[in-house]
């Protein structure tokens, strides 16, 4: 029996103790008190740096879309049990300690009066006990009491001792999952096997409407005949009930690449069976990869990857991962939480069907699944509500320029020069000014980076497009269709990245730089560059406004 923090990590004690700072830190915010790095730089050479990454990784998710009523950490500081390891414990015989975390020690313990061996888990700190600690104590106990499973470990009791609350649980001998994997992947049909009850017992708990939230190889135990248990249900919550924030120590420590994208984004998103089933993909992708979906050199760089990256595919980490297994793993980690299964049945219906060699439901070509993945919102379309104002501008600036252009084009004006001196300046200094709000609204992330690559790229060329004129010896804009097959491709790579939706503004593009490009024929007075600005501005105005005014002003 463990406590709640992995055996994976290569450094438990560390993790614990950067737990305790980080909480440590969280208090002082909380209480308006600015830390001082300089001062715990000296104390804590080796965990200040990730600390202050957690602390602000933090208060970013927070301020991204956390609840005003969640839970932040507060109360006395934890104490530390006794390394010395207790004789008694009231009616229990210490017999060893199988673990520890940052919130408990779990011991190995032989209950006197009903001569049984058992798993006694006790809250460190006793009476100083924080209360968010001694509220996800209370959880465990309400949630285990509330479960009977052959694949859950059982609760025996709930005491108090010495003013430290304690649990009674089965105890499994054996070792967790996690220690499984430090030996490397598992077969494909081991991890099926492994799985499959897992998915049962979070089943009953979701019909008993509880949700685990911290579903990870260090919570799972595997006896000496290969069965496995789900333990821990520290951070387990009645659907429906109130989350907790980010900043919980327990849900941002330990292994950062299980936590699903909603409790990464600090209740952005709502919390529900989704959340479990995307933790049972979780371990199933360790299982076949031996390693977590996702693995960054500190827990700030794991979380944002949870919250921006995919996954990548097993098979390129084992080439013997069976690539049907592949795909479920791959559809419980979905970020879209209606991309997943729909619970964990269903994910255990799939593994079956896997296990019996019939057609898997994760395979699915359905036209209407395709055209859903195709036109929705990716997780990354959250980026674009530090963009609204700004699109707006850059719509507004974008058609001033093409409507001074056609002007200067309506009335003559043959020489290049003049047009390239205001498209570099009116695109260069725009840019500049552009960016240098953007940086103020906070940090820039990793998508916003790629999408201000192709942005830049297209002002860039567009730019260009008056040396290649002037290198084959054409009229000055004789190229100027081709600006809108540079704003389709721009919209294109922003449907791929933000959403589907933008594919309806990469079509309206292509086809205006063909309008553009048959105008001159028309024997109409050529005002093709003005409808390249309408449909431009347009096109970033209409989508600004509207995650503008979703952000709420």
């Amino acid at each position: 029996m463990t406590d709640s923090l992995p055996h994976a990590a290569d450094h438990p004690e560390r993790e614990e103790r950067l737990a305790r700072l980080v909480e440590r830190l969280l208090e002082e915010v909380a209480q308006g008190v600015e830390p001082d790095f300089d001062a715990l730089r000296a104390e804590h050479p080796d965990l200040i740096d990730e600390a202050r990454e957690l602390i602000a990784t933090a208060e970013l998710a927070d301020a991204l879309g956390s609840d005003p009523h969640a839970e932040t950490l507060a109360g006395p500081q934890r104490t530390r049990l006794s390394d010395v390891l207790p004789e008694m414990w009231g009616d229990y015989e210490i017999l060893d300690e199988l673990g520890r975390g940052g919130m408990g020690i779990v011991y190995l313990a032989r209950q006197q009066r009903l001569g049984r061996t058992v798993a006694l888990k006790v809250l460190q700190g006793g009476a100083a006990a924080s209360d968010a600690d001694r509220q996800r104590f209370r959880s465990e106990a309400e949630a285990a009491a509330r479960l009977d499973h052959p694949h859950i470990v059982p609760l025996y009791e709930v005491g108090e001792h010495a003013g430290q609350p304690y649990l009674c649980m089965k105890y499994i001998a054996g070792e967790t999952l996690a220690r499984r994997l430090q030996a490397g992947p598992l077969t494909s049909d081991e991890a099926v096997r492994i799985l499959l009850p897992l998915c049962s017992a979070v089943t009953e708990a979701h019909a008993q409407g509880i949700l685990h939230r911290d579903l990870k190889p260090a919570n799972i135990l595997i006896d000496e005949r290969g069965q496995p248990y789900i333990t821990d249900f520290g951070l387990a919550k009645l659907q429906g009930a109130e989350g907790r924030s980010l900043t919980e120590s327990g849900a941002i420590l330990g292994t950062p690449g299980y936590l699903s994208p909603e409790l990464a984004s600090a209740g952005r998103q709502p919390i529900g069976v989704g959340t479990d089933v995307y933790s049972l993909g979780a371990i199933l992708y360790a299982m076949l990869t031996g390693r977590p979906p996702f693995q960054g050199a500190t827990s700030v760089q794991t979380i944002m990857q949870v919250l921006e990256q995919d996954p990548v595919p097993p098979r390129l980490l084992n080439p013997d991962v069976d690539p049907d297994l592949q795909l479920i793993a791959l559809k419980c980690l979905q970020k879209p939480v209606d991309l997943r299964y729909a619970g964990a049945s269903d994910l255990e219906r799939d593994l079956r069907a896997w296990q019996n060699r019939e057609p898997i439901s994760a395979r699915s070509s359905r036209f209407r699944d395709i055209l859903n993945r195709a036109f929705r919102e990716s997780p990354h379309a959250v980026v674009l509500e530090n963009w609204g104002l700004l699109w707006m501008w850059h719509a507004l600036v974008l058609l001033a320029l093409c409507l001074i252009t056609n002007v200067m084009q309506l009335v003559e004006v043959t020489d290049r020069t003049p047009y390239v001196v205001l498209w570099t300046a009116g695109t260069g200094i725009w840019a500049a000014i552009f960016w240098n709000l953007r940086h103020r609204a906070g940090p820039i992330t990793f998508v916003e980076r790629q999408i201000a690559h192709v942005w830049a790229g297209s002002m860039a060329m567009s730019t260009l497009l008056f040396a290649v004129e002037a290198l084959l010896d054409l009229p000055v804009l004789a190229l100027s269709p081709v600006l809108g097959l540079i704003g389709g491709a721009v919209f294109l790579a922003k449907a791929g990245i933000l959403s589907g939706q933008f594919y309806a503004q990469a079509c309206a593009l292509f086809l205006t730089g063909l309008l553009m490009a048959w105008w001159p024929r028309s024997g109409w007075p050529n005002v093709g560059i003005s409808l390249f600005g309408l449909v431009s501005a347009a096109s970033f105005f209409v989508p600004g406004w509207m995650y503008r005014r979703g952000r709420g002003g």
